[in-house]
């Protein structure tokens, strides 16, 4: 269920409660043998609200006049609250036996037993506190994991495959479009591919007028060299907190693509490539919709990157500047407006000719691709029953009855 708290979000003064440096959590939990990933169920409905404060929340609806009595999504301090409370719960086992990132927890251990010594204190915590896990979500034992788009073990920290899988997958181009489509893509990044001009020579012949078409083994190698190029570490890198992130996004008739970075020292590094098709019902959005589409899905596959830091989207599409503060948008539009609340969000107006990696991406044809959905995980449907509570959805099983965490689905009251 979505709210507008523009309003509210706009009065309140923000909360710069600082997230954990995942490099440094990474080194952490690197070199262990065995792993256990817990998530936190319902993520910020397990925070009460102080009843000073639940008349601020409160909405309409056809059922009357009601407020939160937990923390609903879309709040801008909602994140740093989560954050403080996770890490005043564990505040003694962290750095030591698990780490917390928002609602995910990571508990490690040298050994089988140490390891499942530790859970044991993680999930006694777990209970004394009230705090409700989501066991569809929960992997233990494990000897290794992806967190937060990297992937650790017992041999080390490695780059998660998935944040350059689109690159690897990418075919060589097939027509005269196709080349001007690439280069455009790795010109993007020719600062940082020593020889640039020499490597790319046999493609860009290609374009040339008069030139037939023939794709040799020359333009191969050269495809190929520079594709290699695009995956390596001086462009794909880890984040740094301590600067903004920058979130490119273009959608053709059928894909979105994107792209996350942040620039240092004026030149943008990569940190993840992502793309998906869209269903039959996305293809047939106007522009200005598609264009809000590839937003929401970078926000949603860039999530744990994105909350707590500050977001410049620079877009080609203008509308979109505007689309935030608009009232009177069209209803699917104002659902994915109200879904990205949480975010420190900046759209800045940029050329098309600009935005050529987020193009190139979603005009290439993968057919293997699932289509995406057009909604963050986060979003829920409650149903109304005629006793004093809402009801939980089926696909979500409530925690059991001795523990008092029910009350997670049960934070509203009516006010009048």
């Amino acid at each position: 269920m979505c709210i507008d708290y523009r309003k509210i979000n706009a009065a309140t003064r923000k909360d710069h409660f600082p997230l954990p440096f995942i490099d440094q959590m990474l080194e952490r939990l690197a070199n262990h043998p065995y792993y256990c990933f817990l998530d936190g169920y319902s993520g910020f409905f397990q925070i009460p609200i102080h009843p000073d404060d639940q008349e601020k929340t409160t909405f309409t609806c056809s059922y009357g006049t009601f407020a939160y009595r937990r923390m609903p999504f879309g709040l801008c301090n909602a994140p740093a609250t989560f954050q403080r409370c996770m890490l005043s719960i564990f505040s003694d086992l962290i750095e030591d036996i698990m780490e917390v990132f928002m609602d995910d927890f990571s508990v490690c251990g040298s050994s089988f037993s140490v390891c499942l010594s530790n859970l044991c204190r993680v999930l006694q915590r777990c209970e004394e506190q009230h705090l409700v896990l989501n066991w569809e979500k929960c992997h233990f034992m494990v000897r290794d994991a992806i967190v937060l788009g990297h992937k650790i073990s017992e041999r080390g920290i490695e780059v998660d495959k998935a944040k350059i899988e689109v690159m690897m997958s990418l075919q060589p181009p097939n027509s005269v479009k196709g080349i001007r489509s690439f280069l455009g893509h790795d010109g993007f990044y020719r600062r940082f591919i020593k020889d640039f001009s020499k490597i790319a020579r046999p493609l860009t012949r290609l374009l040339c007028k008069e030139v037939k078409f023939e794709f040799d083994n020359a333009c191969l190698e050269a495809f190929h060299t520079i594709k290699g190029a695009l995956i390596s570490a001086p462009i794909v890198q880890p984040p740094d907190w301590e600067l903004s992130f920058e979130v490119m996004t273009d959608a053709s008739d059928f894909v979105v693509g994107a792209v996350l970075g942040q620039r240092k020292d004026k030149k943008l590094h990569v940190i993840y490539y992502a793309r998906r098709t869209m269903d039959d019902a996305q293809c047939r959005y106007d522009t200005t919709e598609k264009e809000l589409l590839a937003i929401v899905f970078a926000f949603e596959k860039f999530r744990s990157y994105l909350v707590g830091s500050k977001v410049i989207v620079p877009t080609d599409h203008a509308a979109l500047k505007y689309l935030l503060t608009k009232k009177d948008a069209k209803p699917i539009l104002l659902r994915w407006i109200l879904l990205l609340q949480e975010f420190d969000l900046e759209i800045k107006d940029k050329k098309g000719s600009e935005n050529g990696v987020a193009d190139h991406l979603s005009r290439m044809q993968i057919e293997e691709e699932t289509p995406m959905e057009d909604s963050l995980p986060d979003e829920h449907i409650y149903s109304i029953s005629t006793g004093e509570f809402f009801e939980a959805p089926e696909r979500a099983p409530a925690p059991p009855a001795q523990t008092p965490a029910l009350e997670i689905f049960c934070g509203m009251i009516q006010i009048g």
